[in-house]
């Protein structure tokens, strides 16, 4: 009799571990009910109560351009924080690992030029790639994810901080609090998805400049856009590097390049027209 209760009992069990592991990740459509969805590059929610944006990913693996600049700055001075002021651009893309996604940043300095996926595939794991953020899944529905943006938008992504303690004007800090999604700033379009925050920076001022140009130097406020950017398709054409051109360079090692030529490969940096 036992027995026979054991057998009723385990997939009793096994089906309410999966039911709630099912009731666990919800649809994308259920946990964005009351959210308006804003179509583009990137789909995503703005939720303006709660102060959260919700990115819709649904392109793995596949590299983009992720860049950011300070929107708005500290003041015309030696510090160095001026509105429009480049951060970084960087190429990304989202992987999935169980329950999270990760952005990851590939190693675009060390690689092999190469049709044997073996030989690219012992380049890529001889020299490290960078996670830049990991997102806990918060809905998925037909191969698409819903992630939570806000904590990678509410960062010091332009090093803002570092540089106000470099030039000797205090000890500065995020405060998250007194800082939040800037809508004015945040838009969606078919090849690109732009986003934009203001964040506030509380310290005690110890240099002169801070002081001349923030109405209260324990308190100062910035806004940094981040876009998220299609790359273009692989028909550019580059042009080798030579010193006698005038052009800054551009270069990497290829380890798929034959014995007795250089590994170093060097182009010039020139806008794509």
């Amino acid at each position: 009799m036992k027995r026979l209760f054991l057998l009723f009992l385990i997939p009793v069990f096994v089906i309410s571990l999966f039911s709630e592991a099912t009731a666990q990740t919800p649809s994308i459509k259920e946990k964005t009910k009351d959210l308006k969805v804003t179509e583009g590059y990137f789909d995503y929610y703005f939720d303006e109560d709660n102060d959260k944006m919700w990115l819709k990913v649904d392109k793995l693996n596949e590299e983009f351009l992720h860049a950011n600049y300070l929107a708005a700055g500290v003041g015309s001075n030696d510090i160095g924080l001026d509105r429009s002021q480049q951060g970084g651009q960087r190429v990304v893309y989202f992987e999935k690992r169980g329950p999270k996604l990760m952005l990851i940043q590939p190693n675009l300095d060390y690689v092999a030029k190469s049709d044997n996926e073996l030989e690219k595939k012992s380049v890529r794991e001889a020299f490290a790639s960078s996670v830049i953020h990991g997102f806990k899944i918060e809905a998925e529905e037909n191969g698409s994810y819903l992630i939570d943006l806000t904590p990678f938008l509410m960062d010091d992504s332009h090093n803002v901080s570092g540089r106000l303690r470099s030039m000797g004007e205090g000890s500065y800090n995020l405060d998250k609090n007194r800082s939040a999604l800037y809508a004015e700033g945040t838009f969606n379009f078919p090849m690109n998805t732009e986003f934009e925050v203001m964040l506030t920076f509380a310290g005690n001022p110890t240099g002169r400049y801070l002081r001349s140009v923030a109405p209260d130097a324990n308190s100062i406020t910035v806004r940094t856009h981040h876009s998220f950017v299609q790359l273009p398709d692989d028909n550019y054409e580059p042009r080798e590097f030579d010193p006698r051109g005038g052009f800054y360079a551009t270069s990497y090692q290829d380890y798929a390049t034959p014995i007795g030529e250089p590994m170093v490969k060097r182009f010039i940096n020139r806008h794509r027209l």
